[in-house]
């Protein structure tokens, strides 16, 4: 199992895994806007937005950190020290995520 892990997390395979995620999203999009998606549909609509929204808001929170750490200026949360509290619902620091899956 640890070397499906390890492929799971190459920079190829989260890549493809993102690629597919837009392009699924989009496809049930157009569903919805033609008025045939089912009600499956609409709940993997909504999974796959709060994924893209979470991944997206990730990404600005490394960015903000890696300005401020570079001495620049920029919105970050932080307490104290170089910890940077996230809320997880809010795509926080990996480092503040739950246990992760064995996936």
């Amino acid at each position: 199992m640890k070397a499906v892990n390890q492929n799971i997390k190459s920079q190829e395979a989260l890549f493809t895994i993102g690629k597919v995620t837009l392009e699924k999203l989009e496809s049930i999009s157009s569903k919805i806007s033609d008025n045939v998606a089912t009600e499956a549909d609409r709940n993997n609509h909504d999974i796959l937005r709060e994924i893209v929204s979470l991944s997206m808001n990730r990404i600005s929170v490394k960015q903000n950190e890696s300005v401020v750490e570079q001495g620049g200026s920029a919105w970050t949360e932080r307490t104290s020290g170089s910890h940077y509290p996230h809320i997880r619902l809010h795509g926080g620091a990996l480092e503040d995520d739950p246990l992760k899956m064995n996936i």
